[in-house]
């Protein structure tokens, strides 16, 4: 959308640039997975190192001695499992379960190699397999479609079950994927004494989601956490002070989170690669408040390196793309659009984020990523590609007011300033409370398609700009040139009966 010239600048109003994104760490992509002996119960941990899994050896069984042929199977699946050898790990499961067809100890320990293995499907149809068998297997299935990324279904198997910290810790990762931050945070505030790690670094990034981060110095202090205990809670401190404008201190609280994690993960006896991939959400922040700082340059540079080099996870990358197109606004539209075509599904016809990506991203940053590919393809005169993916863009974001900014955008590109000022219009009446963008949209496009009226009306409907001189100046000017001298008075004289005009 050209946003013109006129009196409207005033106002430096930009609904349509390009925009920059930054995202806390959440821990729930190092899924540490332990079977315990006994009852052999599945609990599902948040570690930033490396997972590992080792099921403690069988205990007594409850009815009677099992045979030396289960034991030695046993005793071989413990060790595939510690070796993370989880194809040969199901195939023990299965031996054992030949013998033994009901063994909850197999079956769970099968659950986990699977899970472990990244093959939800087939853990899903185990449970589905052996649900005639008298064992709760409901939260192992819970997390199965939480980690398909169907969340209601998965919150839906939660409901009624007892809240031990491991199914709240489930809970609150998934209402966190479906964007209900408050619900989040209320869930790991109820497990602030028990003894899951990672919590704090969850309960933070729970907070800056809410919108809280304000919240966040007095919660640590509450929870007696220093900011500087390990490197994630370090990082998500830094996001909300990011969230707060607090750039500088930010900065100075990544660089330290970046040499704690480097210290801990060498300590830890990772890979330099890995520990690249670890630290990868760390460095794509850096550039971020590098790039809000005006530090063009060093923000670029280490975009630049990040994606060449693709060593970190995916949302971190596609973070990386979409803050450099950023920077970069227009120049070089078709080297931005095959950057982003890295992040889409490559089975797609349309663009489209990535499974991974989709179920990774906040809403707010795949909001983001869609609205600059529409810029884009824009600046790149490809219109039809534009307009197909804002519809695609209202089915995803239907309670979003951007939307429906950019189909304005596309519609005037295609000189039907008008449409676009009719569909601003209806927009602003479905979403009072989000109406501020799309009318002060509409007004720079009637103002632009030579329709003063229209803009002057969209000014006057925003109540909390209407006695800034600013606002003042410009609907007097729109009325006027609408013809409408004795409105152009009113305004003038309202403007004046309020003081805001001396």
């Amino acid at each position: 959308m050209d946003h013109g010239k006129g009196p409207l600048k005033a106002h430096e109003y930009r609904p349509l640039q390009i925009r920059s994104i930054h995202h806390p760490y959440v821990e729930d992509n190092k899924t540490c997975i332990k079977p315990f002996s006994s009852s052999i119960s599945v609990f599902f941990f948040l570690l930033p190192a490396k997972p590992s899994m080792a099921p403690k050896s069988k205990e007594k069984p409850k009815t009677s001695q099992p045979p030396p042929a289960i034991e030695d199977l046993f005793t071989t699946l413990d060790r595939h499992i510690n070796r993370s050898e989880y194809e040969q790990a199901v195939k023990l499961a299965d031996q054992v379960l030949s013998i033994a067809p009901a063994d909850e100890d197999a079956i769970r320990c099968k659950l986990v190699a699977l899970v472990k293995d990244d093959k939800i499907d087939d853990a899903l149809s185990v449970i589905h397999s052996f649900h005639k068998l008298p064992i709760d297997l409901g939260f192992q299935k819970a997390y199965c479609l939480y980690r398909q990324n169907k969340l209601e279904e998965a919150i839906a198997c939660l409901r009624g079950r007892e809240r031990d910290s491991e199914t709240s810790l489930l809970e609150a990762q998934i209402l966190y994927r479906l964007g209900k931050t408050d619900a989040c945070v209320d869930v790991y505030k109820t497990l602030k004494d028990s003894e899951i790690e990672t919590v704090d670094v969850n309960f933070v990034a729970g907070l800056v989601s809410a919108g809280k981060a304000s919240q966040v110095k007095g919660a640590l202090e509450s929870w007696r956490i220093k900011p500087t205990s390990s490197f994630e809670l370090a990082f998500n401190t830094a996001c909300s002070l990011i969230e707060n404008g607090n750039y500088a201190d930010a900065e100075q609280l990544l660089l330290t989170a970046r040499r704690i994690g480097q210290e801990t993960l060498t300590d830890d006896g990772f890979a330099d690669e890995d520990i690249e991939n670890e630290l990868g959400p760390i460095s794509v922040q850096l550039a971020y408040v590098q790039q809000v700082l005006g530090q063009t340059q060093e923000s670029t540079s280490s975009y630049v390196d990040i994606i060449k080099r693709n060593v970190v996870d995916e949302s971190s990358l596609a973070v990386a793309v979409n803050n450099l197109i950023a920077l970069k606004g227009s120049k070089d539209v078709s080297d931005g659009l095959r950057k982003l075509d890295r992040l889409k599904d490559q089975d797609s016809q349309i663009f489209k984020l990535s499974q991974a990506l989709d179920a990774k991203l906040s809403k707010k940053h795949k909001e983001a990523i869609y609205a600059n590919r529409v810029l884009l393809l824009l600046h790149a005169n490809m219109i039809d590609q534009a307009r197909e993916l804002c519809v695609e863009l209202n089915c995803l974001f239907p309670e979003s007011v951007v939307p429906t900014l950019l189909q304005a955008a596309v519609l005037v590109r295609e000189n039907k300033a008008a449409k676009a000022e009719e569909l601003l219009g209806q927009c602003a009446e479905k979403f009072p409370e989000k109406s501020k963008l799309a009318l002060l949209a509409r007004a720079q496009i009637a103002a632009s398609a030579s329709h003063p009226h229209v803009a002057a009306e969209s000014l006057s409907k925003i109540t909390d700009i209407q006695h800034f001189p600013a606002t003042v100046a410009t609907i007097v000017a729109l009325k006027e040139r609408a013809g409408d001298n004795d409105g152009a008075a009113a305004v003038l004289d309202s403007a004046i009966n309020c003081g805001q005009i001396r």
